[in-house]
């Protein structure tokens, strides 16, 4: 079989990542050589030059902190000074610094890598893999993002594809992934909601779906919200009844620390299945006179709810306003799918039954469930004689910049795409020799409260007095959610027009160079 005769399914999430294939009709999780099913999406550095992706390379989150990056998904297709690189720069231990055009860079010792580098290596890792189960190179894949995720973030975490030497030839929302793997579109008019509780970060959608139709109707997110949050909440715990018992701050020691992580994720893991945690960590310590401590403690589930319960009440609030944004409520959904890790605590299943008022869907491992619908849509698109329609929406407000820091909308948020609309704008004082049109996104009319995600000059119309040029503007949205913006001068014909290649991303000749690195860079084989 060619290389171009299949194409991958990646789920690249924020902590987790996940790949799959159709095998005999059906997707299938394609595990590593150690029979891990899912990989921790963190790239570790180390000294001698060799490079760990996965779980192994998770273990040196604490150990070697400033050398291991994770969390990467929360910076991609970012601006250095937005709010959430600066609240990334408050929590983690690894170096994030500015780089060209207001972009983010993280720095390991002398080296910089752009944010695209570094999810290129666990993509690679994903790549590897697969290529490893079947004996033979791969090239084409579909790649899964948040449905909340900006032009930006497509662009840029497309970019990570080609460092990494895939072709991505979709990329589609992780609920509309997830829902293509519950097997939604075979029976009559549903409209479900995909509940995405994953480590870092939380989003819902509503979808309507009919007979192959998959249209994302709403999407809501909270970037800072996930799994993670409910291992701090037992790590403060434990460590708190430590420092009561023994006098001893276990955080202030980094060894400690990563032992309490681990226990705290542990933790959760046996008090969602059991009911309750025995959580013991030998020699975790020594106390100042060199005797080796233990830590031991019992965790309740009645503790562990309530330690999370306002964790549990953030995601609610977030379901409010998907609802909202689609003009519905909870009895007007059919089905609730759950998607990532965290949504396997009892906590969270029967918060999420409370709130929708019925059972949420399971039978499928909620941490492989997008990179299973990844898999059918990859397949799908090779075949090209698929009946599947995935009609997906614009996340946020797209804007044209107008004078005086104002913006006007061009297309709502959670507009369905593909689409095109034209609007027409004229000059604003007389002799005007060009234009500089400005695309946001964002939901004010103030340029400076939106993101901006790219601009270009329109120049050749025939120069007049003020508003007697008319230059029509063209946005057009494709099947990946990626932006295209032309100008044309209704009188003469004359157009221009640019792909928006985000004004803090990577050029072809960045992707071109980091591509070279990233083949050159041998990820070391480790299990866990």
């Amino acid at each position: 079989m060619a290389n171009d005769d299949i194409a991958i399914g990646i789920d690249l999430g924020t902590s987790y990542s996940c790949v799959a294939l159709m095998e005999n009709g059906a997707p299938t999780v394609i595990p590593n050589e150690w029979g891990e099913r899912v990989h921790a999406s963190v790239v570790s550095f180390l000294e001698d030059g060799t490079v760990l992706v996965g779980n192994s390379a998770k273990r040196n989150i604490i150990t070697n902190a400033e050398c291991t990056v994770y969390s990467a998904k929360r910076l991609i297709g970012r601006f250095y000074f937005s709010d959430e690189v600066k609240k990334a720069q408050a929590v983690m231990p690894y170096k994030i610094v500015e780089g060209p055009n207001n972009g983010v860079r993280v720095q390991v010792r002398d080296a910089i890598y752009s944010v695209p580098e570094i999810s290129a290596l666990v993509l690679k890792e994903m790549k590897a893999i697969v290529e490893s189960y079947l004996g033979r190179e791969v090239t084409k894949a579909v790649v899964t993002v948040p449905a909340y995720f900006n032009d930006n973030q497509r662009q840029a975490t497309k970019d990570a594809g080609k460092i990494a030497g895939l072709d991505v030839i979709r990329i589609i929302n992780e609920p509309t992934a997830a829902s293509l793997a519950f097997g939604f579109g075979k029976n009559t008019q549903q409209r479900i909601a995909v509940f995405d509780l994953g480590g870092g970060t939380f989003d819902i959608s509503i979808l309507d779906i009919g007979k192959d139709v998959f249209q994302v109707l709403s999407t809501a997110g909270d970037t800072y919200l996930g799994g993670d949050d409910f291992d701090d909440r037992i790590m403060t715990w434990l460590a708190e009844r430590f420092l009561g018992k023994t006098g001893i701050d276990l955080r202030l020691n980094k060894y400690c620390l990563q032992m309490l992580k681990e226990a705290a994720e542990r933790g959760k893991i046996d008090v969602g299945h059991d009911g309750t945690a025995s959580i013991n960590v030998e020699g975790i310590c020594q106390d100042p006179n060199g005797c080796v401590m233990n830590l031991a403690d019992t965790l309740s589930d009645a503790e562990f709810n309530q330690l999370t319960m306002d964790l549990v009440q953030r995601t609610f609030k977030v379901c409010d306003e998907a609802l909202q944004s689609a003009r519905l409520t909870v009895a007007d959904l059919d089905a609730v799918i759950l998607v990532g890790g965290p949504t396997r605590l009892p906590v969270i299943r029967q918060g999420v039954k409370h709130y929708f008022g019925k059972e949420p869907m399971v039978g499928i491992d909620p941490d492989e469930v997008v990179a299973m619908g990844a898999a059918i849509q990859a397949a799908a698109l090779l075949e090209q004689k698929s009946d599947q329609i995935l009609i997906d929406v614009t996340p946020l407000s797209l804007r044209v910049g107008t004078v005086g820091g104002y913006t006007e909308k061009m297309l709502d948020k959670n507009t369905p795409v593909p689409i095109e609309r034209s609007k027409t704008f004229t000059t604003n004082r007389d002799g005007q020799e060009k234009v500089k049109i400005r695309v946001y996104q964002g939901e004010s009319n103030q340029a400076s409260e939106c993101a901006l995600l790219g601009e270009f000059e329109f120049s050749g119309f025939r120069i007049a007095y003020r508003g007697e040029v008319q230059i029509e503007v063209t946005f057009e949205i494709d099947a990946n959610g990626i932006v295209h913006v032309s100008a044309t001068d209704q009188e003469t014909g004359q157009k221009a027009s640019m792909t928006i290649n985000l004004s803090s991303g990577l050029s072809d000749t960045d992707i071109a160079e980091s591509a070279r690195k990233n083949a050159d860079v041998s990820l070391a084989r480790g299990a866990a």
